[in-house]
């Protein structure tokens, strides 16, 4: 199971010397990526969004950590599981939501659906649904961005189950000759759909694959926000100075199926009951409250219901877009 939070933290909590407003922020953020899912969850189960959804519950602190460091200007690339990195890297609920109920405005026009949701002008190319697709296309863009001298970098994410795809190795050891600035963002939740990831590699620490290529690499607990955010801090100095890809393993775990009909039955009870305890957005607001005199029950209260009003509101709105045309089918087919 991932790393287990302290039981007790000292006065010299990380939480001390930072900002009220950004500590805060960053639980806005987990929970909006929270409540998104869980309405989109029950949406698509009473058959009112088309397709099929993979969702990100218990996974939140991984995205907003990464993302919340990364520049405007930074690129992402995502998975099959793209919804929480959207949103963490600057998508709209209400884009998205259009976009997974099929509507004309959504951030990709209705044609690309939960599993290929993004928007270019926010740094996230429509996700790849195909297992570690993504990496290779990180490195892609990376190489771009050093030829061209441009200081941005791109943080790639994917599972624990695509480091034994070709497509890992191939991408991470170009990035790697050539010093290419990419944060390659593993979000090892234990599983690959229903089969532990034990038992598809003899590795107990994905990290330890960055040896192979010559690169750092860095293993923490991704259900931590904090440590997430400053670890990824690191990592984007680091590209952009020139010096090279990083390896990031983000301990985490999905506290939802793999996709929408999953009755997780593959998850040992006991480990379902240490991830709901340790879930990031529950040690989040339980951290604040205990190391801030200056956040309350009541803030936090406040963030949640902010959220939910926040997500209803662009769920209602979503349902009242107009769908595609029979014109629209004509449409970015072919550049202009």
């Amino acid at each position: 199971m991932p790393p287990a939070d302290s039981a007790t933290r000292a006065e010299s909590d990380p939480v001390c010397g930072y900002d009220r407003a950004f500590l805060l922020d960053l639980l806005h953020r987990m929970w909006v990526i929270r409540e998104f899912e869980e309405q989109v969850k029950f949406l698509f189960l009473e058959g009112a969004m088309p397709g099929t959804i993979h969702q990100c519950q218990g996974q939140e602190a991984a995205a907003v950590g990464v993302c919340r460091a990364l520049e405007a200007a930074d690129y992402i690339t995502s998975t099959h599981r793209p919804h929480g990195h959207a949103l963490a890297k600057g998508l709209t609920p209400l884009e998205m939501l259009i976009e997974l109920f099929g509507g004309g405005t959504g951030c990709c026009r209705g044609k690309g659906g939960s599993l290929h949701i993004g928007n270019m002008a926010k740094g996230m190319p429509p996700a790849v649904a195909i297992v570690g697709g993504g990496i290779p296309i990180a490195a892609g863009m990376a190489l771009a961005l050093k030829m061209q001298r441009r200081p941005q970098v791109v943080a790639c994410f994917f599972g624990d189950g695509a480091t034994s795809e070709g497509a890992f190795h191939e991408g991470v050891n170009l990035a790697a000759i050539w010093d290419l600035p990419v944060i390659f963002v593993c979000e090892n939740n234990l599983y690959g759909a229903s089969t532990p990831v034990a038992q598809i590699t003899r590795l107990p620490r994905l990290v330890d694959r960055a040896d192979g290529y010559g690169i750092p690499g860095q293993r923490l607990d991704g259900n931590d926000v904090l440590a997430v955010y400053e670890a990824t801090q690191q990592a984007a100095a680091r590209c952009r100075r020139g010096e090279g890809p990083v390896l990031l393993e983000l301990m985490t775990y999905r506290i939802t199926g793999h996709s929408r009909r999953d009755p997780c039955l593959y998850q040992p009870k006991d480990e379902r009951q240490w991830a709901s305890e340790n879930e990031p957005i529950g040690r989040w607001a339980r951290r604040l409250q205990e190391q801030r005199a200056d956040i309350s029950a009541d803030d936090v209260e406040e963030v949640r219901c902010r959220v939910v009003d926040e997500i209803t509101a662009a769920v209602e709105q979503a349902r009242r877009e107009p769908e595609p045309t029979v014109a629209d089918l004509f449409t970015d087919v072919y550049a202009d």
